[in-house]
């Protein structure tokens, strides 16, 4: 059975992600981006590759009998003048320049036609480990009320128009009125300015109230940069006042799902897996 390739950036999916194909009873190669992934990549078979050194990872995934990669974890956007280009890449500098003059939607459609064309599957984390995606339905105790539903479906619908401009993956609804929208500073920046807004008293709201909703852009291959959810999203979600977060069921992955659960519900929140026709 051939190892699954994990490219890994920052935070615990990585790992949990490793240790769920080990479980399963796939070996698994890790290819770890120094200054983003943790020292834990270590526990499994792996190689650390900065940001540019193509010609070390691809013969690292061959070598370790690798066909099928998958990326996961958060990595910054590189500048072109910070890629470290060793001597197996220079060939493919052209083809790097172009991806990066893009969006993100681009450089990721392009980042899978780079893999594919060096003969591996790309997949996409839900597919080699599912249980990293978020379930349908709830995630801990607490429920959502009519008014969270309401708030749910007017977020949807602001992502599904927002969904061609390449903007990101979250929005917050409160009262029925989107107050903001994820856009390059990411989901936790976005939810630090609610709470900004809020105590300036630049948000109209009665109490705890509103919620934050994640989904993929409805344009996006599902094999790159699935939104995530962590114990840091909900702490900052609580402090925000947020009744609770809704997620893409299937779309969107869960690190440690047991301790979110615990975590929604230590904080108030509600956090639930909505079907993927109300959320694409």
């Amino acid at each position: 059975m051939s190892a699954v390739g994990l490219i890994c950036g920052s935070g615990s999916l990585p790992i949990d992600a490793a240790d769920l194909i080990q479980r399963a009873g796939r070996p698994v190669f890790l290819a770890a981006l120094k200054g983003s992934a943790a020292a834990e990549v270590e526990r499994f078979p792996h190689v650390w590759i900065r940001m540019g050194e193509i010609g070390k990872l691809f013969r690292s995934l061959e070598g370790a009998g690798v066909r099928e990669v998958a990326l996961v974890g958060a990595v910054q956007r590189p500048a072109l003048k910070d890629l470290r280009i060793d001597m197996g890449g220079l060939g493919s500098l052209p083809e790097i320049t172009r991806l990066l003059a893009g969006g993100d939607d681009h450089l990721l459609r392009g980042v899978i036609k780079f893999v594919e064309d060096r003969g591996f599957v790309v997949r996409g984390v839900h597919e080699v480990a599912p249980e990293l995606a978020a379930p349908l339905g709830l995630v801990g105790r607490r429920q959502p009320n009519a008014a969270d539903v309401a708030d749910i479906a007017l977020a949807v619908g602001a992502l599904r128009a927002l969904g061609p401009f390449d903007v990101g993956q979250g929005v917050v609804a409160i009262g029925r009125r989107v107050v903001a929208v994820e856009a390059a500073e990411g989901t936790d920046s976005m939810l630090g300015r609610v709470t900004r807004l809020s105590k300036g008293g630049k948000l109209r709201r009665d109490g705890r109230g509103g919620v934050l909703v994640k989904t993929p852009k409805r344009s996006q291959d599902l094999r790159v940069d699935l939104p995530a959810i962590g114990v840091r999203t909900l702490e900052l979600a609580a402090e925000a006042q947020l009744a609770g977060v809704a997620v893409a069921a299937g779309q969107v992955l869960l690190a440690d799902r047991d301790e979110l659960a615990a975590k929604a519900d230590e904080f108030g929140l509600f956090l639930a897996g909505v079907p993927v026709a109300e959320a694409a």
